[in-house]
């Protein structure tokens, strides 16, 4: 036997003897749970909060922001207003920032405008979704006004003029349907398309390479609440996924997300926004509760590879049998940074740090109240590995 084949013989005859060894003797080769390895080993390290003061800025009123989008080309930060044309035009700012010191300032505003170039009626659209595209566009996303019939919208917006360009199909179950003085069906008021993300999120035009879109609700649609639940639930979330190339956009799955099961006083709770880590389907997700008085949140590790496409599912009521959801491992939860939190609805990554690692910043949709802030979060974010090494 030539020395080739020998090895080609030997290595693995040299594996398995190790493995038969270690089951026999209980030698402690490094035990990995399949829960662990459906996740990345990540970590956040909290970093510091900045409070944007309520100011005037250009005839608008600067709030409301519930999306955040950093552009590493540009090093700057866009943020979204949720302004239903009340207090300005429907728009985006341009933000100016720095991480250390960690500061926070105004640049410009952008009007958002209608496919007839026109700005945005008041009341017409909800914008709470952002997320720009390796071709420097925006796409934003709408929760649309149930109790007025609008529906919800995901759209492709100019970044530098504010244009309306294209729009992605939105499946009809999403829509608002109304019989009587009862909605039947589709996003619930105030609770569609909050959460908005692209992947890859990348910083190089590449016109023709695919891209692909994630939205999801805040909270479940109408006709996948259940009524008939006497005990607390977990909310069920619609979650789609879109591949934009050359073609038509198209849809091309969807899944469910569960919230965390609320606690007995908690008055609204919601997904408020995801963020995609990387191609094979792993993305941070932001959940957000309320009482009446305090505000709590929570970071998720969520997998998307595992959950079940329910494209044919027309209700996530009751038992769904072998229907599998998003998997989801608590990363960190934010009550435990010791300072109040208020509405938080936007997440992305930010400029790197001096030492090269990434950082992750969080804002918060002040709902134009005086009572209420516009609070940036920033954070460093680490491997299990690197964050025992420190």
């Amino acid at each position: 036997m030539s020395f080739a084949r020998m090895k080609r013989f030997l290595v693995p005859l040299f594996v398995f003897s190790c493995c038969l060894l270690g089951l026999l003797t209980g030698c402690s080769l490094p035990q990995v749970s399949a829960q662990d390895r459906l996740f990345l080993p990540l970590s956040l390290e909290w970093v510091g909060e900045v409070t944007l003061p309520k100011q005037e800025f250009q005839e608008t009123t600067v709030g409301g922001l519930s999306a955040i989008a950093y552009d590493r080309q540009r090093d700057r930060l866009y943020a979204l207003s949720d302004d239903r044309s009340f207090y300005g035009p429907a728009r985006f700012y341009t933000l100016n920032l720095s991480l250390d010191p960690f500061e926070i300032d105004v640049e410009t505003v952008t009007v958002l405008k209608t496919p007839e170039g026109t700005p945005y009626a008041e009341g017409s659209l909800d914008p709470e979704g952002l997320a720009l595209t390796p071709n420097q566009t925006l796409l934003i996303a709408s929760e649309g006004v149930a109790d007025q019939q609008i529906p919800p919208a995901i759209a492709e917006y100019d970044r530098q003029t504010g244009q309306w360009l294209n729009q992605l199909p939105i499946p009809q179950r999403y829509i608002p349907e109304t019989s009587g003085k009862e909605q039947q069906k589709g996003v619930q008021n105030n609770l569609g398309f909050e959460s908005l993300t692209t992947n890859p999120i990348g910083l190089v035009p590449t016109t023709g390479e695919p891209l692909r879109v994630f939205v999801a609700t805040e909270s479940a649609l109408i006709q996948d609440r259940d009524p008939e639940a006497k005990e607390l639930v977990k909310t069920r979330t619609r979650w789609m996924h879109y591949l934009l190339s050359e073609g038509p956009p198209l849809l091309v799955s969807e899944h469910f997300y569960e919230l965390d099961t609320p606690e007995p006083d908690i008055l609204s709770q919601g997904l408020t926004e995801i963020l995609a880590l990387d191609e094979p389907g792993h993305f941070l997700t932001l959940e957000r509760s309320f009482n009446g008085s305090v505000v709590t949140a929570k970071l998720f590790q969520a997998v998307t590879g595992s959950a079940s496409d329910i494209s044919n599912v027309s209700s996530l009521q009751g038992n769904l049998g072998e229907l599998k959801p998003i998997r989801k491992q608590l990363v960190l939860d934010l009550d435990r940074l010791d300072i109040t939190l208020d509405n938080l609805e936007g997440m992305t990554f930010g400029p790197h740090f001096a030492d090269g690692s990434p950082s992750l910043i969080l804002v918060s949709d002040d709902n134009f109240n005086s009572y209420q802030k516009t609070q940036f979060l920033l954070f460093r974010i680490l491997t299990m590995d690197s964050s025992r090494e420190g």
